[in-house]
């Protein structure tokens, strides 16, 4: 007789104030594999993992493991059941360390320091996932903190393990690393719930994919071996919409005529760290300048000086030749530089407030007479963004925090340009979005930068830089030490650089 599927989730359904989020999910997850969940953004896919991890109740269905029937609480009963997800919004405690993050809430009740630290210590070792245990989260980079998430849950010795958009933060050498330790626990009895836009990595790391649209199951436990990234796509969307050629360029860059000038930035941490040492940079009307590296080299940093978030140690910031010193992002937003920052949730929207409140935080100042903010110009301005972007909201009065990581990412990068920009300096702005998403956004910072807008790219997935940027510069240990021309460029070379193997430029 043949074992129950390790996860059995059957006719889910799963409603919130005017949206259905599922509607009628399956799944099935054999034990020890691993198995990708597809879809769209607004699929339903993160409610469905909610449900399965005990966030949510769901309204109506059943969930079984090894063929049991649970109703979780609370994430600590699925948790004692042995199911942990590590979830694409990271649930850290900034001021706590690596090790205090990942034995939270399961530590001895005489807590050992020492004893965790080199207990934390052995477990990264044994999965690849290096880091320093005695490190506070809030230095690390965000490659680093999704390393702590996956510790976090391998520490509880989780049977049955959600990654939601894993590697949405990682470089590719980390992300297959980070295929070989799911196919190691996957051999070790584990059963792994993969959920990606990263079609390749599907096709890469997993078993079996299951495909959802509009909150339902419309293709169930499909081979991998059988499917490539293009029928996946057609799966999840009805068309295919992947972006795999290069940009082409109908209004070449004027690197002559720099739109954003950075000249020797400094920055130190509070350990008195260069995090960036002495970068130099420009950045021409109409160009996109592409920024590759290993996370935690620098990228985050930079890009925080840039926006007036971070005081450089040295160097100047120029905008049309206009130095901007010490000014802070409000004003360097009013003199025409926006920032789409990586952590979209911490740094760049206000999970409490509503949608339109964070559609309006560029424009507040536009909209009313004095001090008062004329709400009715304020939901025609968040209307109409979001009808431009495809937000999928329950509402433009309900709080941002209830929108998927895709929307809301959508939002920001819409929110960014409706200042009409001269520069914007774009972290990661399609991390998290699924292939019409990516599609949409690459196509408006193309549109965007034929339109004259110089935009800095950082991104940590090698085929976007490649195919968006005129120019790739790749950092490493804070510096840029090496730059291509992105049309002759290749994927080796530029992750040769990253590695350390190859330079083309001597920082400035």
């Amino acid at each position: 007789m043949s074992s129950p599927p390790a996860v059995e989730l059957t006719n889910i359904w799963k409603r919130f104030p005017g949206v259905i989020a599922n509607a009628g999910a399956e799944l099935r997850v054999q034990p020890g594999t691993v198995h990708a969940v597809l879809g769209e953004n607004g699929a339903g896919k993160t409610t469905l993992m909610n449900v399965l991890a005990g966030v949510y109740r769901p309204d109506e269905g059943t969930v079984l493991l090894d063929g049991v029937e649970h109703v979780f609480g609370s994430p600590a009963d699925a948790l004692d059941a042995g199911v942990a997800m590590v979830h694409q919004e990271f649930r850290l405690i900034p001021t706590f360390t690596v090790a205090e993050n990942v034995a939270l809430g399961s530590a001895p009740p005489v807590l050992r320091r020492r004893e965790i630290e080199e207990q934390v210590a052995d477990l990264a070792k044994r999965f690849g996932l290096q880091t320093d245990p005695r490190r506070e989260v809030w230095h690390l980079s965000m490659g680093e903190r999704q390393r702590v998430e996956i510790l976090k849950a391998l520490w509880r010795d989780a049977t049955i393990l959600i990654l939601d958009e894993p590697t949405a933060v990682l470089t590719p050498a980390e992300a297959n690393e980070l295929g070989r330790i799911v196919a190691a626990m996957a051999a070790d009895g584990r059963s792994i719930i993969f959920i990606s836009h990263k079609l390749d990595e599907v096709t890469r790391f997993c078993d079996e994919a299951t495909v959802l649209r509009g909150g339902a199951t419309v293709a169930a436990s499909l081979p991998v071996s059988s499917l490539d990234a293009p029928t996946l796509a057609e799966l999840m969307v009805g068309e295919s919409t992947l972006v795999s050629q290069r940009r082409v360029r109908n209004n070449p860059a004027d690197p002559d005529q720099p739109v954003l000038s950075v000249r020797h930035m400094t920055v130190h941490d509070i350990h008195g760290i260069a995090t960036v040492d002495d970068v130099s940079l420009e950045i021409g009307s109409g160009e996109i300048v592409g920024i590759a590296g290993v996370a935690g080299n620098g990228q985050r940093p930079l890009a925080d000086a840039i926006a007036g978030l971070a005081t450089p140690t040295q160097g100047s910031v120029r905008l049309e030749g206009d130095e901007l010193g010490g000014a802070g992002p409000n004003v360097r937003t009013d003199a025409g530089l926006s920032y789409v920052p990586e952590d979209r949730i911490g740094v760049g929207l206000a999970p409490r407030l509503s949608v339109t409140e964070n559609a309006m935080m560029r424009t507040y100042r536009t909209m009313g007479a004095g001090p008062m903010v004329d709400f009715g110009d304020a939901r025609r301005h968040c209307e109409q963004l979001i009808d431009e972007f495809n937000v999928k909201t329950g509402g433009l009065d309900a709080p941002i925090a209830g929108l998927s990581g895709g929307n809301l990412q959508r939002l920001l990068v819409g929110r960014e340009l409706a200042t009409s920009p001269k520069a914007l300096v774009a972290a990661q702005p399609t991390r998290g979005l699924d292939v019409q998403g990516v599609a949409a956004i690459q196509e408006v910072l193309v549109a965007q930068a034929e339109a004259g807008l110089g935009i800095l790219l950082i991104s940590e997935d090698l085929e976007e830089l490649l195919a968006l940027s005129d120019r790739i510069l790749v950092m490493r240990e804070g510096r840029i030490v090496a730059e291509f021309d992105a049309e002759t460029a290749t994927r080796a070379m530029v992750g040769e650089a990253m590695a350390g193997s190859a330079s083309k430029r001597e920082p400035a």
